[in-house]
């Protein structure tokens, strides 16, 4: 679908339910929180699908929207969902009744009845900001969710899918007279002291392959528990490695409660990190991709990832 087409969807539909993904960032929670609050405003019954994995830092801006899994729904429209794996729990049983899909996902896997998924958009929120000027709806209360959407998923406006678009929403979503200020403080210039014990240990033990180029960045289920750490402390951890001079991909390697390890691929040009995590069943763009891996002990994790990421320098360069 068109912008105008899925705008065109919205208006002829009632009685939403929006869903988010698993692990919710601050792009599915503020799409979310936005596109439910232009269906209000349009008059429309809409509500969020409880996710109890958000985060006290996303919480705020949604809190209120939430609605139980009884909700009596109509439309199900997911919002920066792109795989079917990316389900919370109590979302399972809409992974086949997804009415229209919104996203910016290369890897979207089309689950969707009607797909509005565009690739060239840095975030979702840039999606969800022309549906909601395409409706009339972009108030203060819609654009700050969506900057919050827009600003935590470019790292404040410094990833290199960044396009002079991202600003042009970024600047037209402040000219509502959001208090864009207060959220930079709070998602960019804030951390917890427990926060800076984690990156402090990590800098410690992160590790350097393929020339130094690659660093690979693991935080076990050991250290979350000794340091005390909350899902708060932990977002965003996937940025760390990157800022390594001389790497060129950082990998990310996050030890979930059942034993499974949570890989987050960042890259530059070199290393084409769909293509790496598709190898083990995940996706994402070809900058900042991720995957899981079930059942397997460190250190065959960190080899299958390695060997993921060489694979996909192999056939990078094979294509060139």
């Amino acid at each position: 679908m068109t912008i105008q087409e899925a705008a065109e969807f919205l208006c002829a539909h009632d009685n939403y339910l929006i869903l988010t993904h698993r692990r919710p960032d601050g792009d599915t929670i503020g799409c979310a929180a936005a596109l439910c609050t232009v269906l209000r405003q349009m008059g429309k019954t809409a509500g969020v699908l409880y996710n109890r994995e958000t985060t006290e830092h996303f919480a705020p801006y949604i809190e209120e929207l939430w609605v139980a899994d009884d909700f009596d729904y109509e439309t199900v429209v997911s919002v920066d969902l792109a795989a079917l794996n990316l389900f919370p729990d109590n979302a399972e049983q809409f992974k086949t009744r997804v009415d229209l899909a919104i996203d910016h996902h290369p890897s979207y896997e089309r689950f969707g009845k009607h797909d509005c998924v565009h690739p060239e958009c840095a975030a979702c929120g840039e999606v969800i900001y022309e549906l909601a000027a395409r409706l009339g709806q972009l108030t203060a209360a819609v654009a700050l969710p969506l900057y919050v959407a827009v600003s935590t998923d470019t790292g404040c406006f410094v990833y290199s899918n960044v396009t002079a678009n991202t600003h042009r929403v970024a600047a037209a979503l402040m000219e509502t007279g959001i208090d864009y200020k207060a959220a930079n403080k709070l998602h960019f210039r804030t951390k917890s002291k427990k926060r800076l014990a984690l990156e402090g240990e990590l800098m410690r033990t992160m590790e350097f392959y393929d020339e130094n180029r690659v660093v690979v960045v693991t935080l076990p289920m050991e250290l979350q528990r000794r340091l005390a750490l909350t899902e708060a402390d932990m977002e965003d951890i996937s940025a760390l490695g990157g800022v390594v001079e001389g790497t060129d991909c950082s990998i990310t390697m996050k030890e979930t409660r059942d034993g499974a390890w949570k890989v987050s691929l960042r890259t530059g040009a070199r290393v084409n990190a769909t293509r790496a995590c598709a190898r083990l069943g995940g996706g994402g763009h070809r900058a900042a991709s991720g995957c899981v891996i079930e059942h397997a002990a460190l250190s065959d994790a960190k080899r299958m990832i390695l060997s993921a990421v060489q694979e996909a320098i192999n056939e990078e360069n094979g294509a060139n």
